[in-house]
Formats: structure tokens, C-alpha cells, sequence
């Protein structure tokens, strides 16, 4: 059984963890310490603040043993703040937080929670269909490096990327009926899974 941890210190869990329960053969884990990052096959680390979820990874002291992690292999998916959290470089803002993502994130570009709004859009990796799209306060990605896929533009902004095992979204997939991203999240981590015990063997 696959163990996909959701990062909860902050944010949206609850809706993360409501979505992976209508998938089959998941055990979802709520990570809150990090020893727990050694027991999970991948990680989502959702939305909220960024801010706040930054200073709550340094101050449990997880923020590093997550870092390497991450750039040893763990599938791991950030929406929203989640994305900004991932990011090398935030736009008008000289601090970043696990600096694994090859992008520049700028953060609330979309204005206010007031400035929320959904769509929709085909994204021919994930699904074969519509795929409904939340945005609220969401970032968006100004630049990317070289080895970073670009999943989804939207009216010029990109708002899903891929880069090796770390995938990220602007947007809230958790917060709609459609599970194509967690179900293709899954997927990194039995691809992963795969390499890994090909590499034991």
C-alpha cells in the first residue's frame, strides 16, 4: 500500500486527505514531525500560508531533513502555497524555503481572496478531460530553468509544472470532485517506487 503523507502544519489538509480517501489502496499519513518523512512515499504539501508553514518547517526543525529528501528522489506535490514553498526564487521576496523547484513564484498574483475565480482546461499529461481549476490568492511562475515542464499556461501565466519528482499547481485540485492530479500524483510515486527497488536490487 502506498503512503502519501500531506504536510500539517497548516493549510488545507482535511480537503487533501478527503480526496485520497476515495482512492483505493492509499494510507494517507498527516506529517507533523520529521521522522515521519522517513515512514511516506511521497509528500503533498498544500495550500495556506507559506509564510506560516515556512516558519513552522524551521521551527520543528524539518525543513532540511525535507530538502534532502526531496532532492533524493521523494515524489513531492505543492499546490499554491505549496508551489511558493518548492520555489528557488520568489519574486520581490530575498527569502526562499526548500529551494528545490527551478522556478520564479509570485506570490498572491492573482490579488486578494477576493480575487478568487475557477476554470477549466485541458492538460493532456494528467487527463483526458476538462479538468476544473481553483484558484484562491493563488501564485503563479514568472520564469522557469531548463529542466522544468510546463503542465498548464492560463492567459499567459504558467500554473503547473513538473520537474523530475517534484510536480506543482497554482491552483486547488483538492477543493473540486476531480481526482486526475492526485491519481497522476500516485503515479510518480509508483514510478518512483519502481526505481528505487530496481537501484536495491
Amino acid at each position: 500500500m502506498i503512503k502519501i503523507g500531506i504536510l500539517a502544519l497548516q493549510g488545507a489538509v482535511i480537503e487533501h486527505i478527503q480526496s485520497l480517501n476515495k482512492i483505493e489502496d492509499i494510507l494517507v499519513v498527516e506529517v507533523k514531525r520529521a521522522e515521519q518523512l522517513l515512514e511516506i512515499d511521497g509528500l503533498i504539501i498544500p495550500g495556506g500560508e507559506s509564510t506560516a508553514i515556512g516558519k513552522l518547517l524551521r521551527e520543528y526543525n524539518m525543513m532540511e531533513p525535507l530538502k534532502r529528501l526531496i532532492n533524493s528522489g521523494l515524489p513531492v506535490w505543492g499546490t499554491c502555497a505549496g508551489m511558493i514553498l518548492l520555489a528557488k526564487a520568489i519574486v520581490n521576496d530575498e527569502e526562499v524555503y526548500l529551494d528545490v523547484l527551478d522556478v520564479s513564484v509570485r506570490r498572491n498574483a492573482y490579488g486578494s481572496q477576493l480575487d478568487s475565480f475557477q476554470s477549466s482546461a485541458m492538460i493532456e499529461k494528467v487527463a483526458e478531460h476538462d479538468i476544473p481549476l481553483i484558484f484562491i490568492r493563488a501564485p503563479y511562475i514568472e520564469k522557469c530553468g531548463p529542466d522544468v515542464e510546463i503542465l498548464l499556461t492560463l492567459d499567459g501565466n504558467i500554473v503547473a509544472v513538473e520537474q523530475d519528482n517534484i510536480l506543482a499547481t497554482s491552483f486547488h485540485p483538492e477543493l473540486t470532485e476531480d481526482l486526475s492530479f492526485h491519481k497522476f500524483f500516485i503515479n510518480k510515486i509508483k514510478a518512483f517506487l519502481g526505481k528505487s527497488y530496481a537501484a536495491s536490487l
